[in-house]
């Protein structure tokens, strides 16, 4: 096969391991920057152009889209369904896992377990938005942040309402969210492919940080998941209409709750902590289900 692994950075750990598992397994790989790509939009004949290239015949296309990037990046993709490649992720399960409001609505609509979660739009709604999570102490997230920039706890009612007026003021989008005091400063990272939980670490954040994330300093081992976890990651990938995800549980007394649905899930985390060849097992998941058109929106939406 011929695969197109659009990053940004061919260096980075998860690229370099798509790439090596894809050679390794006699399969042509190309890494694409996609803000150095053009589209040609047409219907006759829609193409993509890369430097002096023309992006051609490629089977399979794996989207790691960083999220400062995801607008350009999903067009890119989009052309790339117009030509009948097939995505891992499609570009419309990644737009509905990056935007946090949709995403979580989604999620709300099958059913899955989450924190109980506010959004308002205007400062004089900030003492209902509160109580309609259950009062302080309350996660402030802003929509746009992501590796747990733009997070924030607040301990007490005062700072809550303090912290939501000044993101208020600066036109910020935010969700207000119950604390999940028993998680103890850990979530779950399970890691979906197709319709299969293959991997799961629990992710502990550092010393008096409430934020498990890796990047903020977090610790990451092997864990034994429950079946419901198991079923609840599950649906939450199909919620959005992901092949590949992380999907990020918080472990609460009324059971799994889900944080976030990650439609570009990193791989060294996740392979140091179980030791299993996760790239690998994307690359074997593409053998079985790769076929050209097969994409449920053709490129549309």
């Amino acid at each position: 096969m011929k695969i197109a692994v659009l990053s940004r950075n061919r260096h980075l750990y998860s690229t370099r391991r798509l790439v090596e598992e894809g050679v390794n397994r006699g399969h042509e790989v190309k890494v694409i920057d996609c803000l150095h790509c053009s589209m040609n939009i047409t219907s006759a004949n829609p193409r993509i152009h890369y430097h002096e290239d023309v992006l051609e015949n490629f089977d399979v296309v794996i989207p790691r889209i960083g999220a400062s990037v995801t607008f350009y990046g999903t067009a890119v993709l989009r052309q790339f369904e117009m030509m009948g490649t097939f995505p891992v992720n499609e570009s419309v399960a990644i737009t509905r896992s990056r935007d946090k409001l949709r995403s979580l609505q989604l999620l709300a609509r099958k059913g899955v377990g989450m924190p109980i979660t506010g959004f308002a739009n205007k400062p004089d709604n900030v003492p209902e938005l509160l109580k309609m999570v259950g009062g302080a102490p309350v996660v402030i997230k802003l929509l746009q942040g992501t590796q747990g920039i733009g997070v924030v706890l607040a301990e007490t009612r005062t700072a809550a309402e303090s912290v939501i007026e000044a993101f208020m003021g600066l036109k910020a989008d935010i969700l207000v969210q119950e604390f999940i005091k028993e998680a103890g400063g850990a979530d779950i990272r399970c890691f979906v492919i197709g319709d299969k939980v293959i991997a799961a670490m629990k992710r502990q954040g550092a010393e008096g940080e409430f934020r498990s994330n890796l990047h903020r300093g977090g610790s990451a081992s092997l864990v034994r998941i429950t079946p419901e976890e198991r079923k609840t990651a599950i649906t939450a990938a199909k919620s959005m209409g992901l092949n590949v995800a992380g999907v990020d549980l918080l472990r609460s007394s009324r059971g799994p709750l889900v944080m976030e649905v990650n439609s570009s899930p990193g791989l060294e985390g996740i392979e140091n902590a179980t030791g299993k060849n996760v790239a690998g097992m994307i690359v074997n998941w593409i053998e079985k289900n790769q076929a050209p058109w097969r994409t449920k929106t053709k490129g549309r939406g």
